[in-house]
């Protein structure tokens, strides 16, 4: 299947270099430093074959330099000297503005996912996600610190060459110098950049899929092993390490022909101006020595524009990177995140004729109404897929209502402040996720200041204290990558101690205790009884013994919901 960029690479560059921002001085700083370095260089070359002329002693410019040896050789280890010191500092510049950048990128994109999710970040892969914060990252590293400066060099550069060799030389020099700058910089690395833009694109999207398939197979091995599947999911994993190889030489096949035409081109117009400068000086519109002079210069300007000939290799990934980066970062959300909005503390709930769809527009809540207030538990049953989580969802503006209201203390929810919203109301889905950090940093996600004893206290009521403590370094104890080194109860358990923890005034508890033995399910609803008094409980459950402490129960069914008891 063939990808295509959203963007032209001219709109690529010109969005990725926008962001460069108020470090744009020191880009500017890199490219100056670059200019006369490279003219340094030349310098080093112009001396040489002054010196030569000197030495066979032709006539004409170099007859009327009136500098001694020394003072060439001088000029000359002057130049190199110079070259080196300006070098590093063009470098240093560079390298510079791509690692600020690239902080600045990666935050950039975090705060795009969190605004993103959950609701359009679902349908995203994972490995997707990985490859982008590293892989293309890291590929942008190479556009800022080794593709603006360079082009802007090698411009500079050949504007200085076919000027000092049209006045100091000979114009018609100038003019073979000139179109091979044209020819390499610019001729050459269109054709090689269209001829690999699409193999870049391909690769990237090959690349992404390939480690969001692989990270799914780490992530679910045992499953793999328990199923027998290792040889399925190998040959999988084969047949798509295949594919990307294929993209990858398709694409080093490609970046390999155009450095052989460059370099074709450039003993091409080596050998021209060589020619054309022996044509005047047999015809005498040129005395030898101003040819030599001339001829050296072209020979060593090549430099920069060869920098830019062999970009493309290096383009084809960057305008495949820049594009999902940038489509990432342009994304619109599906609920944009309200500021500065109304702030409420939580006293009761009021859902009228809510109706929800999502993008394939079948219906999952028709006309739903429901009030809850502080000092109740609701519970909420119903077959699954019937709509029951879609509705938690929705109380927390994760997705836009279609139709019909959701109230908090009689303010709409889409007027309400989105972090507002967020400290009255938590959540506790079916799977809690881990991180791969201690059992107490994992609490504190919930209320980063929260003293021990209230650690403590939430995991008695959540009914985990005492498995934490019999581990071996009790809340100092690490999960492990993914929370491997729990199991579901056990995790299950430690979400609901989270939610606990952060006190929000209204709980949406969707299966809170599936995992969970009944000896702890006890324990976890008595915990729940004893906190109605305080807040609002919603509780989402197929077991009837956890609806047995609900105040009140709404059945969904076809996305319609009725109070029973």
């Amino acid at each position: 299947m063939k990808t295509k960029l959203r963007r032209s690479g001219a709109k690529i560059m010109a969005s990725l270099i926008v962001l460069l921002g108020s470090l744009s001085y020191i880009m500017i700083l890199a490219v100056i430093n670059g200019l006369v370095g490279f003219i340094a260089a030349m310098g080093v070359t112009v001396a040489g074959a002054t010196g030569v002329a000197k030495a066979l002693g032709v006539l004409g410019l170099c007859a009327e330099i009136p500098l001694a040896w020394g003072a060439i050789i001088g000029i000359a280890v002057g130049c190199g000297v110079v070259r080196g010191g300006l070098r590093y500092l063009e470098q240093y510049s560079n390298h510079y503005i791509a690692f600020k950048l690239l902080a600045v990128l990666r935050d950039k994109i975090f705060g795009a996912l969190r605004v993103l999710c959950p609701a359009k970040l679902e349908s995203k892969q994972k490995g997707s996600i990985i490859a982008m914060i590293t892989s293309d990252i890291e590929t942008l590293e190479v556009f800022y610190a080794h593709t603006i400066s360079p082009i802007c060099i090698a411009v500079l550069v050949s504007l200085a060459v076919f000027l000092f060799v049209g006045f100091v030389s000979s114009w018609y020099l100038a003019l073979v110098a000139l179109a091979g700058f044209i020819v390499i910089g610019i001729v050459v690395p269109l054709i090689s950049s269209r001829a690999l833009k699409e193999s870049g694109v391909n690769y990237r999207r090959e690349f992404g899929g390939f480690n969001s398939y692989f990270l799914d197979s780490i992530k679910g091995i045992k499953d793999i092993v328990l199923n027998n599947a290792e040889k399925d999911r190998e040959s999988e994993v084969n047949r798509r390490s295949d594919i990307l190889l294929k993209e990858t030489k398709k694409m080093k096949n490609g970046i390999t022909k155009s450095s052989a035409a460059t370099e074709l081109m450039v003993t091409l117009f080596i050998a021209i101006s060589l020619i054309v400068g022996i044509l005047l000086v047999h015809f005498e519109m040129l005395d030898l020595g101003r040819m030599l002079i001339g001829v050296v210069t072209i020979f060593g300007s090549f430099g920069p524009v060869l920098a830019v000939s062999a970009l493309p290799g290096n383009l084809t990934q960057t305008f495949a990177s820049g594009d999902r980066v940038l489509n990432l970062l342009e994304e619109k959300p599906a609920v944009t995140p309200v500021k500065n909005g109304k702030t409420f503390d939580y006293e009761n709930l009021n859902v009228k004729d809510l109706s929800f769809a999502y993008e394939d527009n079948i219906p999952v809540l028709k006309d739903v109404c429901m009030h809850a207030k502080k000092g109740e538990i609701i519970g909420i049953v119903g077959e699954s897929g019937c709509g029951k989580s879609t509705f938690l969802k929705l109380l927390l503006r994760f997705w836009e209502k279609d139709k019909g209201e959701i109230d908090y203390n009689g303010i709409d929810v889409d007027k309400i402040d989105s972090d507002n919203l967020l400290d009255n109301v938590t959540m506790v889905s079916q799977t809690t996720y881990l991180f791969d950090e201690s059992i107490e940093d994992n609490l504190r996600i919930a209320k980063p200041d929260a003293t021990q004893e209230e650690i403590e206290r939430a995991c008695k009521m959540a009914s985990v204290h005492d498995f934490i403590m019999s581990l071996p370094d009790g809340y100092k104890t690490q999960v492990g990558a993914m929370g491997d080194n729990l199991s579901a109860g056990e995790k299950q358990r430690i979400g609901l101690a989270r939610a606990f923890l952060k006190g929000s005034q209204l709980i949406l508890l969707d299966e809170p205790t599936s995992n969970v033995d009944s000896i702890n399910e006890g324990m976890i609803l008595k915990s729940l009884a004893e906190q109605k008094s305080k807040k609002s409980i919603i509780l989402v459950s197929h077991r009837e013994s956890t609806m047995a402490i609900a105040d009140r129960i709404y059945k969904v069914e076809n996305g319609v919901m009725t109070e029973g008891r």
